[in-house]
């Protein structure tokens, strides 16, 4: 763990894609983070951008690698970074029960910290939240996920965590409707159907640089945890203690 105040050094994966591009002009930006290099297809050394985990790490020696690519990339990813000894804070859904049980086993082992956030959206964590809690009181329930046209996974993983937290506080698993159309960037409704009522909860991300403060509380929260952890509820904790001090 960095002494408190230091600047946490930060390399980001997936560099030339949108999510990537939003990311190093914020991390760049930002006084309490140092952005070191990025991860590519392509290396550009004279951009600091590196075509492999191992000659990032060399060279630019991060804290933090935080991945925007995609699964499967992301696992081979994120398992060259705790072996280097870089914590890695994974942004990519569609990860198998397995490969997340053998992230979580190297990190222990290892005794440092690794995240997978679905999503890093603060009002999309929040909406699942208060779904799962809202999930305890109504007969019925559906989820309907709308995304971009090129996103892969079908349904999204913000979706599927959804469906689960709301499945261990009811006991029963929500259908999920998919949609992927231009235009649009990640919108999730929860409909919950009672007698006489209808309780919706909707999160809409309209822009990319919604999910920057989601990313900066990862990476500040995964200097202090040890083993895996999945999802932004430890880092909104985190952060409601940090407000209040």
């Amino acid at each position: 763990m960095l002494p408190q105040g230091s600047i946490i050094r930060v390399a980001i994966a997936g560099v030339r894609g949108k999510m990537g591009r939003v990311a190093v002009e914020a991390f760049a930006a930002a006084k309490e983070f140092d952005y070191v290099g990025g991860l590519a297809r392509d290396a550009d050394r004279a951009a600091n951008i590196y075509a492999s985990v191992e000659a990032l790490v060399a060279e630019r020696t991060p804290d933090v690698l935080l991945d925007l690519t995609t699964h499967p990339a992301s696992v081979e990813i994120a398992m060259e970074a705790l072996a280097s000894g870089v914590r890695p804070v994974v942004g990519a859904s569609g990860w198998s029960a397995g490969e997340r049980d053998a992230l979580a086993k190297i990190a222990s082992a290892r005794e440092t910290g690794a995240m997978i956030v679905p999503n890093f959206s603060t009002g999309a964590m929040l909406m699942m939240r208060f779904a799962e809690e809202a999930a305890r009181y109504f007969p019925g329930a559906e989820i309907v996920e709308m995304h971009r046209t090129e996103k892969k996974d079908k349904p999204s993983g913000t979706a599927l965590q959804t469906a689960a937290r709301m499945q261990r506080s009811a006991g029963t698993v929500p259908d999920i409707h998919s949609l992927r159309l231009p235009g649009v960037v990640a919108h999730q409704a929860v409909l919950f159907g009672g007698n006489g009522e209808l309780l919706t909860i909707r999160h809409d991300s309209f822009s990319r640089e919604s999910f920057v403060p989601g990313m900066f509380a990862a990476v500040r929260a995964v200097m202090h945890l040890r083993g895996l952890t999945v999802g932004l509820d430890a880092v909104l904790d985190e952060m409601k203690v940090r407000s209040s001090t």
